[in-house]
C-alpha cells in the first residue's frame, strides 16, 4: 500500500496532555445495475460521509456507528464490517486547533437497496462521481486524459532522485505503460494523486492556492479525507466479492443474471464476458432458480435467480469471479 504523506496540514501546536478523539465514519453502499452508489451528507457544503464522535452512552463502537447513521440518515444499517482506522494528525477542526490527534474508525455497510435518505442533507451519489478514473466500462476513461500527463510531469519534476521512484509508483498504480489496470488498487491511486498534489484535498490540507498552471484530476473533492476513506471502501469491496459472496447483500430477493453481472460491472468498473460469467456462477452454484420468469428489454423473457445460502457451508470462499473482456 503506497504510504500517505507525513503532513496533510500544516504543523500546529498540540497540547501536550490532549487525549485522542474518536470519530465513527460509515461507507455505506448500494448498487443498480448500472450504478454504484455511496450515501454522502453535507459537511461544511461539501458531501462527507455520516459520521459522529464516540460517545460514553455508546456501549460498542458499532452502536456508536449505527446510532449516528440513523440520526443522520434516518437508514437502519444491515450488514456491517470495520474497514480501517485513520489516525492521521490534523484532520479535523478540533485537531487543527490543538485537540490532538482524532481518530476515525471507519465501517463498511451494504444494503440491499437504494431508498431515499430520510433527511434533506442526505443523498445517494454515485461514487465514479468522485473517483472518475475507476470505471473503465465503456472503456479507457476520459479523466486519465488529465491524470496521465500530470502525474508523469511531476515525476519529471522529482529530480534524478526520485524520478524512477515515481515513475514506477505510477505505473504500479495505473499501468499507463503495460495496460495493466488493477481493480483493486482505488486507495493507491487516489494517495498518488494527492502527493502528486492533483487532487483538491491536498492543497486545501496545506492551505495553498490552485495554480492555474496545474489542471487537477477530475473528480468531485470530499469533506476532511472521506474520499480517500471511500477509495479505501471501494478498493476493500472490490477485493471481497471475488472470494466472499457479498455482491448478494446488494442485490434484491430474485434478479436475473444479467442484473447480477452489471451489478458487479458497476462495482468493480470493468466489463465481464457474458457467457464466462454466466458459466462461472452456475457452475459455482451461486444462484438457483426461482421457477419465475421477467422481461428483459426487447420483451425476451429471463429466469430469475436468488442466492443459494447454502453454499456458504459448501465451500469457504464463494465469491464471484471476473472474466473480463479483453
Amino acid at each position: 500500500m503506497v504510504s500517505s504523506p507525513s503532513a496533510r496540514r500544516p504543523k500546529t501546536r498540540v497540547q501536550p496532555h490532549a487525549a485522542p478523539t474518536v470519530d465513527l465514519s460509515a461507507v455505506i453502499m448500494a448498487a443498480t445495475p448500472d450504478e454504484p452508489r455511496v450515501l454522502t451528507v453535507q459537511v461544511d457544503q461539501l458531501d462527507g460521509l455520516p459520521s459522529g464522535p464516540l460517545q460514553s452512552e455508546h456501549r460498542t463502537l458499532e452502536v456508536g456507528l449505527r446510532t449516528w447513521v440513523a440520526e443522520q440518515t434516518q437508514l437502519t444499517l444491515g450488514y456491517v464490517e470495520q474497514l480501517y482506522t485513520f489516525g492521521d494528525r490534523d484532520r479535523t477542526e478540533a485537531d487543527i486547533q490543538g485537540g490532538g490527534h482524532a481518530l476515525s474508525i471507519a465501517y463498511l455497510a451494504l444494503v440491499r437497496e437504494a431508498r431515499p435518505a430520510g433527511l434533506a442533507h442526505a443523498a445517494w451519489r454515485n461514487w465514479y462521481a468522485y473517483l472518475p478514473w475507476e470505471d473503465w466500462r465503456e472503456g479507457r476513461p476520459p479523466a486519465l486524459k488529465v491524470v496521465e500527463p500530470a502525474l508523469k510531469a511531476w515525476a519529471r519534476a522529482g529530480g534524478k532522485g526520485s524520478r524512477q521512484f515515481r515513475e514506477e509508483r505510477i505505473e504500479l498504480t495505473f499501468g499507463f505503460e503495460s495496460g495493466t489496470w488493477t481493480d483493486e488498487r482505488v486507495l493507491e491511486r487516489y494517495e498518488l494523486l494527492y502527493e502528486a498534489g492533483l487532487v483538491p484535498e491536498a492543497l486545501r490540507d496545506i492551505q495553498s492556492p490552485v495554480s492555474p498552471k496545474v489542471r487537477l484530476a477530475p473528480g468531485q473533492p470530499m469533506a476532511w479525507d472521506h474520499r480517500r476513506i471511500l477509495a479505501t471502501a471501494i478498493g476493500r469491496l472490490r477485493g471481497k466479492i471475488k472470494y466472499r459472496p457479498v455482491i448478494f447483500e446488494l442485490m434484491p430477493a430474485s434478479f436475473t443474471l444479467l442484473d447480477l453481472q452489471r451489478t458487479v460491472e458497476a462495482l468493480s468498473g470493468v466489463r465481464l464476458h457474458k457467457q464466462n460469467f454466466r458459466r462461472l456462477v452456475e457452475m459455482q452454484g451461486l444462484v438457483e432458480e426461482t421457477g419465475e420468469v421477467t422481461t428483459e428489454t426487447g420483451g425476451r423473457p429471463a429466469r430469475l435467480v436468488r442466492f443459494r445460502r447454502e453454499v456458504l457451508i459448501e465451500r469457504p470462499a464463494p465469491g464471484v469471479r471476473l472474466p473480463r473482456l479483453r
